[in-house]
């Protein structure tokens, strides 16, 4: 049996629909990222908390992070919180972020895994109006 000398070559479909936008978004990993994205504007909706901070390379991808404390609950309920906040995301900052521009969504206790989704969306919405500073 020979084996295939080199890399093996991925070949994966092109993505499509919303994973073809979301793929313009990159996840903020790093504690430093999100310390910066605490100390820039916010704003705070029943179900979550927007922060959002504007970098330096205003050219780069729209970054997002998500992060729930304990006092959301026990990790069950912190992971259903961050699924939904997952899902917000890549409805609505895939299209409406800035290029540039670290997003992060902080969970909030009982509201975040509770609230009606359509509700939160137009609370996502209404947040980053507010934040870009625009009417429409």
């Amino acid at each position: 049996m020979t084996l295939p000398s080199g890399p093996a070559q991925r070949t994966s479909p092109p993505a499509t629909g919303s994973d073809a936008v979301f793929s313009r978004v990159e996840t903020l990993k790093k504690r430093a990222d999100f310390l910066r994205a605490a100390r820039a504007r916010h704003t705070a909706t029943p179900g979550f908390v927007l922060q959002m901070r504007q970098r330096t390379d205003t050219a780069g991808p729209v970054r997002i992070g998500f992060t729930c404390s304990k006092k959301v609950g026990n990790a069950v309920a912190r992971n259903r919180a961050k699924r939904r906040l997952r899902a917000l995301a890549r409805e609505v900052l895939a299209e409406h972020g800035r290029p540039g521009c670290d997003y992060v969504l902080i969970g909030r206790l009982e509201k975040t895994a509770t609230l009606p989704f359509d509700r939160m969306l137009e609370d996502l919405h209404a947040a980053l109006r507010k934040l870009h500073g625009t009417s429409a």
